[in-house]
């Protein structure tokens, strides 16, 4: 079982540019000295009500402070996005991260970011064609084709990247579907409850069977984390942040992407009862984490300690705890 921090970025406007840079690159060596496997960076465009930093420069800045750890994006909005510019950038990434880089995509739900981009039509079909592009420029081959600005042909990269993972984040089932045929493995998103998330990943892996694909070894999760010595604390410490973070994801459109049957548009008791978060002592932490290896099969867990406006030193509070706590049961439990 491997372990990743998930660099937030997204930030209030009280927080200046400085602060959150200063946040992160702390965030990075504290994950590198406890041990951590990996840290994701995610993108948005014009996230209101926040701010962002982008998430390849900030990885490159970070890549300085993160040691052995591996680090991705989680993830880049392929759709939005120019296939070889960002197949230039990740060969690129690759090679100042010694070949330690990870590709997480995927479509983006927000009208706001394909109207900035003029993405007007065929959004999943756009996606995968530019999927498809992407993974054959990274492993060297020549590519034909034509888009929404681009136009290929026999492009080849001269600095390929053959070696670097691919993973496709999804929500609704049709994501799920394509990310089994496209991808080197599903990352799974941390909005949905664990019975959404069951039934996807048997979607998965019978669609990957479907499309004679080999099992996936690795399946990463990215779920909101939150660690005191008592469940009670947790849950005071982490409400504000979370909640706030989720009726954004209300407003720009997130719910409307989920399972049928699924829902954001709860109380904040409901979300928390339904599996959806890793919140608590370490004792209830340990024993979600063993919950969604039991049920799902995640092989390793990308954990976002902090949602915008959470303060820096509860951030790193239940980043060392989870280390110290959670992750050494975890181990145990897992072995027994």
């Amino acid at each position: 079982m491997k372990f990743g921090l998930w660099l937030t970025a997204q930030h209030p406007e009280s927080v200046t540019a400085a602060e959150a840079v200063a946040q992160h690159l702390e965030q990075v060596r504290t994950a590198a000295e406890l041990g951590f496997d990996l840290a994701l960076a995610g993108q948005h465009f014009l996230p209101q009500p926040y701010w962002m930093l982008q998430n390849v420069p900030l990885l490159a800045r970070v890549a300085a402070e993160a040691g052995p750890m591996r680090l991705g994006t989680g993830i880049s909005l392929l759709t939005l996005l120019n296939p070889v510019e960002l197949a230039e950038t990740v060969a690129t990434m690759d090679a100042l991260t010694s070949g330690r880089f990870v590709l997480g995509v995927g479509q983006g739900y927000r009208t706001v970011e394909d109207d900035a981009f003029g993405i007007t039509a065929r959004r999943g079909r756009l996606f995968e064609e530019k999927v498809r592009i992407v993974r054959d420029l990274l492993s060297g081959a020549r590519v034909t084709a034509d888009g929404p600005g681009y136009r290929l042909r026999e492009a080849q990269l001269a600095l390929p990247a053959p070696s670097v993972p691919l993973w496709i984040a999804a929500n609704s089932d049709a994501g799920v579907r394509r990310a089994a045929r496209l991808g080197d493995t599903w990352l799974l998103n941390p909005h949905s409850d664990l019975v959404q998330l069951a039934r996807q990943v048997d979607l998965y892996h019978r669609e990957r069977a479907a499309a004679g694909r080999p099992s996936t070894e690795d399946l990463p999760a990215a779920r909101e984390v939150c660690v005191r010595p008592t469940t009670q604390e947790a849950l005071d410490v982490a409400r504000p942040h979370v909640e706030a973070k989720y009726a954004a994801y209300v407003s720009w459109g997130q719910d409307a992407t989920m399972p049928s049957g699924d829902t954001l548009r709860r109380d904040w008791p409901d979300l928390v009862a339904d599996g959806r978060f890793i919140i608590g002592s370490p004792e209830d932490c340990v024993a979600r984490i063993v919950e969604h290896v039991d049920r799902l099969g995640v092989t390793e867990l990308v954990c976002r300690f902090q949602w915008p406006g959470t303060p820096q030193h509860e951030v790193l509070r239940s980043m060392r705890l989870f280390a110290a706590e959670v992750v050494p049961a975890v181990e145990e439990a897992l072995r027994g």
